[in-house]
């Protein structure tokens, strides 16, 4: 039986015992302790807690805070203001004491000052699209008009995008607080490339003060908004009025609670036949879009939409006087698109918008609200609970990937809701995996269906630059190529271990039990990773060392093929590389005839190299590693015997 390269408690007391004996002794002959660099080694992960344990699951004493809202705001579109006024009910539920309150206040991103203006933040660039979170040189930040806490009248320490509220009196575990707020800003065209206006088209979202996320991992997440990390919320709910002009539709997370007050009696008709319909249902036409008088209940002063909405992290609205509106249903489901007339890709959007809920609810989990709504505008792509921003794309394609992925957001980080701030791989990286085969499904019979899947794979030998590529885990505002980084790369992880780690059946079923567990709740990473691990039956430490926390590299290569005098063939397999992987091996004999074998990633255990013994007495003429080409080997030159 081979020695462990683990250190056992026996061998630390000799060495321990032969260190006290000091030189001259056997011990002395003894080597120093040496760290442990097998890439099977256990990962330090934080130590399992009542709140979240060893399996990855909540605890039985898990637990998160609540923040409901009750929001009446006006949107001027004369004055390009948007001014309001909002109760937050926060109640801890957790087992601390706080003397004070975190909040964001992430318009002030626009302000002069802020960080992002002072830093000169450079844009982040997706392929064709941009996120400039300069605000264009927009002048704007929120002005805080008033602020009581408990009824009492309170100062406010804001500190950029954050806002400090010291408590007259600390808020114990269970009690709960009112904070009341009145605010208002101008709305800049592109507000840090996630909101804003074009024309009379509002786009608005990162408008309110909201809480900032307390937890048992880290206590306050409160780390400034500067553009490339996104959000961390907390759960609650939301009762929101809205008073625009009396011509504006206006498209909202939640549910409608005034239909009669702010629709016609032929578009309420139109909306109850289409949640009911597989189909396509225009509720406002070409032709009817920006005719207020048949479109409106009246076309002269303002009038006030309301909604509501429970279990959601976040509230966003679109507002505009000219949209076309097309709906369909899927198990009840209202699926609702609104674009201008001018947006010509969008005659389809209503069958990719279906498609995309469809897939992802069958796939891996229901989709758990009234609507999903997307509207087409001047924001290049962003997501809010059961309301998405999506541009008018150049191309089919383009379209329906922007418009899917702001769908597939829905489930992360609305339904799982990790902490994009930090973490993008868990948000938009497990997006874009579920993503590649809604659009493949969607294409399928197509060049771009039948590839799209392994487009992150083409993707790594461009962006996989040794010297300029990060960890995953490195935080966003710190990534130089957050497209592969956020996005492209962590798709790629979790595709290779779907198909060529676990397979797609134990994948899929650790993959489906991670969101149940964490619907609506917190996620780490480390829950992510022992959950996986619990649920699929295999220590994947190996596979998150190279992926999340390295920038490994694979190289394996088929070094040799001999006979031996027993008659028997070997293939001596090497991993040139810092990654460790599973191999597959493709064998092609004397007489014609090929064998793939699959070997798992055990066959590492004992070192960088592994010697196959070939079954039967077939004469080998070549083998080759990994011959599907599904691996990002960076050295395919090797991997085949004999070389070419």
């Amino acid at each position: 039986m081979p020695a462990s390269r683990r250190a056992n408690p026996i061998a630390r007391v000799f060495l321990i015992l032969a260190a006290i004996a000091g030189p001259g002794t056997a011990g002395a002959q003894a080597s120093a302790s040496v760290a442990d660099s097998s890439p099977f080694r256990p990962l330090v992960l934080p130590t399992p807690n009542a709140q979240r344990t060893g399996s990855g699951r909540p605890g039985a004493r898990y637990w998160q805070q609540r923040a409901d809202y009750r929001i009446v705001a006006t949107l001027d579109p004369t004055a390009n203001e948007l001014r309001g006024r909002e109760t937050i009910h926060y109640v801890n539920r957790s087992p601390d004491v706080l003397p004070y309150l975190w909040l964001f206040v992430e318009q002030n991103i626009c302000a002069r000052e802020s960080i992002t203006n002072q830093l000169n933040q450079p844009p982040l660039v997706f392929l064709g699209s941009s996120f400039d979170f300069s605000c264009g040189g927009f002048a704007g930040g929120l002005t805080l008009d008033s602020l009581r806490v408990g009824g009492r009248t309170t100062a406010a320490s804001v500190f950029g995008t954050t806002m400090r509220i010291d408590l007259p009196r600390a808020l114990a575990a269970g009690e709960s607080v009112d904070l009341s707020l009145a605010w208002s800003f101008k709305v800049p065209a592109s507000g840090a490339g996630r909101m804003g206006h074009d024309g009379p088209l509002y786009e608005i979202a990162q408008w309110y003060p909201r809480m900032a996320v307390y937890d048992d991992v880290r206590g306050w997440n409160h780390e400034p908004y500067i553009g490339a990390g996104e959000f961390y919320l907390e759960y609650g709910s939301f009762d929101v009025a809205l008073t625009v002009p009396a011509t504006y539709i206006v498209a909202a997370t939640g549910e409608l609670r005034n239909p009669e007050q702010v629709l016609t009696a032929t578009e309420r008709s139109r909306l109850a036949l289409a949640r009911r319909s597989d189909t396509t249902i225009a509720i406002i036409t070409r032709d009817e879009a920006g005719n207020a008088a048949a479109t409106r209940p009246r076309s002269t002063g303002t009038i006030t939409w309301r909604f509501t909405a429970d279990s959601v992290r976040d509230f966003a609205f679109a507002a505009g006087p000219a949209f076309r509106w097309d709906a369909s249903g899927y198990k009840g489901i209202l699926i609702e698109t609104l674009y201008r007339t001018t947006a010509d890709k969008w005659e389809e959007a209503q069958r990719m918008a279906r498609g995309a809920i469809r897939g992802f609810s069958e796939r891996w989990f229901m989709y758990p609200y009234s609507h999903a709504t997307t509207v087409e505008g001047p924001i290049e792509g962003m997501e809010y609970p059961m309301l998405t921003f999506v541009p008018n794309g150049p191309s089919r394609e383009d379209t329906q990937w922007a418009l899917a992925h702001e769908f597939g957001h829905e489930w992360f980080p609305m339904i799982v809701g990790s902490n994009e701030r930090l973490y993008p791989w868990m948000d938009e990286g497990f997006n874009t995996f579920i993503d590649l085969e809604n659009a493949a499904d969607y294409f399928k019979g197509t060049a771009y269906g039948d590839s799209i899947q392994s487009h992150p794979l083409h993707l790594y030998a461009e962006h996989a630059r040794p010297g300029n590529e990060q960890p995953l885990m490195e935080y966003p505002t710190e990534v130089r190529d957050l497209f592969w980084g956020g996005y492209q790369k962590p798709a790629l992880m979790m595709s290779l271990l779907r198909d060529e780690v676990l397979g797609r059946e134990r994948f899929d079923h650790a993959f489906r039990d991670y969101i149940r567990a964490w619907a609506f709740r917190h996620p780490t990473p480390a829950d992510f990773m022992r959950l996986m691990r619990d649920d699929s039956g295999m220590d994947l430490d190996w596979f998150w060392r190279g992926w999340l926390y390295t920038t490994a590299r694979l190289d394996q290569s088929v070094d040799s093929v001999t006979t031996r005098s027993d008659g028997s063939t070997h293939v001596t397999l090497a991993n040139r590389g810092t990654m460790v992987m599973p191999a597959e091996l493709r064998l092609t004999f004397a007489d014609g005839t090929t064998s793939v074998v699959k070997l798992p990633v055990q066959m590492w255990n004992l070192g960088a190299s592994f010697d196959y013994r070939v079954p039967g007495t077939g004469r080998v003429t070549r083998a080759e590693v990994d011959p599907r080409g599904a691996m990002p080997d960076m050295d395919r030159a090797n991997n085949a015997w004999p070389r070419r």
